[in-house]
């Protein structure tokens, strides 16, 4: 169940970080940030780092159980 509520933290935590290094022209090296466009919606994405925000809420969630 934690995996689950982890999820959409991870996608903000993207989300957020993305945002603020693709808008300055970078692509993050490891984060390989890119413009990613959904129906007709632009946004700036990493599923490196939303694995990352995903794994690192969840393990804080499973220590606070």
């Amino acid at each position: 169940m934690e995996l689950v509520k982890a999820i959409p933290l991870g996608a903000i935590l993207s989300g957020v970080i993305s945002l603020i290094v693709g808008s300055q022209g970078s692509h993050g090296g490891q984060m390989a940030i890119h413009m990613a466009e959904l129906v007709d919606y632009r946004f700036w994405w990493s599923w490196p780092l939303f694995f990352v925000g995903t794994g690192l809420a969840w393990g804080i969630m499973m220590l606070q159980r």
